[in-house]
């Protein structure tokens, strides 16, 4: 009964919060248990610590996006690493993470960026399907860097502390950077793409354009790592930072923008909590109804090695990212996953960079891929040829993918 009503409710297109509300209190109504636990566990929602860090960072994600910083940022790192044989799409690859984990949506890196980087890259006479690959792949690709919101949303759902997610992401965060940004050394050694040795005056006018943007992740991440501040103080801390980097001393943000930007961020964050709402009473019905226990017993009747088990979750997760959006994704699966997860002996943190990781990926793969959905609008291209151009950076995602499944101390080193 509660699979045909599933299936019902998606197929009329019905929200993803209603559609899980609604398994909810069929569930419980079938087990004779009162409706009112529903409300109950979407209350609980409420009293999360966690919970604030999702609307703060949101909202300094946004108001870096609506100013003149990406673009600072863009010369900052062209400077930097203009020398470099493709220095300009190593430079994409690191703005485009820094903005993802600050705004946590691909979606707003692609239509940001795209239309900064992509006629730089032209100029530079780089192959227009390595650039449209490139920043296809590379919209989601800081999703695993704090204070990124997917890492904090499994953190809520798992109830993992969300500081040791935020170490473990660094590792696996870095080593998917890194093997792209030598992809791309590759490709502009091979294409001959001219390198400009930027003269000091030049370096110390970018830094100083960029210092009060850049002090930021740097007191964030010092702080959390250091345990001196939570991320719920963190978050407010960015917010009055970002606040008067904007709006005071630079000018770029007008106060008449404000409310704009604070219905945007509403919009997206009352989005995820609606849905954590739902997910969370649901997850107490599989729960009480033993799904989990019988999905383990179903696994372990048919898996016996936790390293195949890894290849099928990374298979099935793929296949999750391609379909759901990354947060409907992490409520719906995780708190099936988690359990049988445990009970091979994969860690809560590992698994949560797993995820992430594999929903990133799915992100820009063919056939549904969000990502590429995004570029092809953005970018005025068929989604089929953005699929052929994300290909190379696709697979060399998936190469780190296997190393990052396969060798946990990568996540667990530093907690």
């Amino acid at each position: 009964m509660s699979a045909l009503l599933g299936a019902f409710l998606a197929l009329a297109g019905v929200p993803l919060f209603v559609l899980i509300a609604a398994l909810a209190l069929l569930g419980f109504y079938q087990g004779g248990i009162d409706l009112q636990v529903v409300f109950i566990e979407m209350y609980r929602l409420a009293g999360t610590p966690a919970l604030t860090a999702i609307p703060l960072f949101a909202f300094t994600g946004f108001l870096l996006a609506e100013s003149q910083a990406p673009h600072r940022l863009v010369r900052f790192s062209q400077v930097l690493l203009g020398w470099l044989p493709g220095g300009l799409a190593v430079m994409a690859l690191v703005v485009c993470s820094l903005l993802t984990a600050l705004t946590g949506a691909s979606g707003m890196t692609i239509v940001a960026l795209g239309g900064l980087l992509y006629p730089a890259l032209q100029n530079q006479r780089y192959p227009e399907g390595f650039n449209l690959g490139l920043l296809t792949t590379c919209g989601s690709l800081g999703l695993l860097f704090p204070p990124s919101l997917p890492l904090i949303v499994y953190a809520i759902i798992s109830q993992t502390p969300i500081d040791q997610l935020f170490r473990a992401g660094l590792l696996p965060g870095a080593l998917l950077v890194v093997v792209l940004a030598g992809y791309c050394l590759v490709v502009g050694r091979r294409q001959h793409v001219p390198r400009a040795r930027p003269a000091w005056r030049e370096v110390a006018e970018v830094c100083r354009a960029c210092t009060l943007e850049l002090i930021l992740p740097l007191v964030l991440f010092a702080g959390i790592y250091s345990g001196t501040i939570a991320p719920g103080e963190a978050a407010a801390l960015a917010v009055g930072y970002v606040l008067v980097i904007e709006v005071v001393v630079y000018r770029e943000v007008s106060l008449r923008r404000l409310p704009a930007i604070v219905r945007d961020t509403l919009v997206l964050v009352g989005a995820i909590l609606v849905v954590l709402a739902a997910a969370l009473a649901y997850t107490n019905y599989l729960v009480d109804a033993e799904v989990p226990s019988r999905l383990l017993a179903f696994i372990q009747a048919h898996v016996h090695s936790r390293l195949v088990f890894l290849l099928l979750l990374n298979a099935f997760l793929l296949v999750v990212g391609c379909m759901l959006d990354i947060f409907s994704a992490l409520v719906v699966v995780v708190p099936l996953i988690l359990p049988v997860a445990e009970a091979f002996g994969i860690h809560p943190v590992h698994l949560g960079i797993l995820f992430l990781t594999n929903l990133e990926i799915g992100y820009s793969t063919p056939p549904v891929g969000l990502n590429l959905f995004i570029a092809s609008l953005r970018f005025d291209r068929p989604i089929t040829a953005l699929a052929r151009a994300s290909l190379p950076f696709v697979l060399l995602l998936l190469l780190c993918l296997a190393l990052i499944t396969y060798l946990p101390w990568l996540c667990l080193a530093w907690l």
